[in-house]
Formats: C-alpha cells, sequence, structure tokens
C-alpha cells in the first residue's frame, strides 16, 4: 500500500482531461509513443512506454486524463511535458485513463 497523502498535497497536483492530436512511434525506441496533446488553453508533448499496448493511431483522437505539473524531463532525447495516466493489473493489461463522458480539454480532476 502507498504511503497517505494529505488532501492538500493531492489539490497541488495539476490533473486534466487532454485530446490526443497526434501520434507517433518514436523511431529510436521499441517501447516509447510521442503524443500530443491538446489541452485547449496548451499543447503539450508527452513521451509514453505504451508501445506495446497500443498502435500509435489507437490513442489519435482519444481524451485521456494526464498530471500536468510533473517536472519535465528528456527521455530518448525528446522533452516529455506531462504524463498520460494509466493503469495496469496483474496480467500485465494496461490501460489509459479516459473520461466516462465526452468533456472539454483542460478539464480538471476535481
Amino acid at each position: 500500500m502507498a504511503e497517505e497523502i494529505t488532501f492538500d498535497y493531492f489539490e497541488k497536483l495539476d490533473l486534466r482531461i487532454g485530446k490526443i492530436i497526434e501520434a507517433e512511434a518514436v523511431a529510436e525506441s521499441k517501447k516509447l509513443i510521442k503524443i500530443q496533446v491538446d489541452f485547449g488553453s496548451e499543447q503539450r508533448q508527452c513521451i509514453a512506454g505504451l508501445i506495446k499496448f497500443y498502435k500509435p493511431e489507437e490513442l489519435t483522437g482519444k481524451k485521456c486524463l494526464f498530471l500536468l505539473n510533473l517536472q519535465r524531463r528528456l527521455i530518448a532525447g525528446l522533452e516529455s511535458q506531462c504524463m498520460i495516466l494509466a493503469a495496469e493489473d496483474e496480467a500485465g493489461n494496461v490501460s489509459v485513463l479516459q473520461p466516462e463522458k465526452d468533456i472539454t480539454e483542460g478539464s480538471k480532476l476535481r
């Protein structure tokens, strides 16, 4: 079980819905996908290790949950400016988190 955090700490997380407008495999990698995401007021790039679970074209057009205020980092020489959230079960299946209903890009998790 993970360490408990306070509600104040949780409120610091900038979790938003983003629409994936473009996704492509990273040529130099066997597991990375470069994702361009629209958050309404801005666009960001996400580098995610999802190639084993999704073809890039399967992600394009999806609205998913992202963490925006994670420190940016270089992954395979590309800047990742946010993190897509996904769940993994005990069998190793991975699913990106998506809203149940259509909602505007940039909507914050509350």
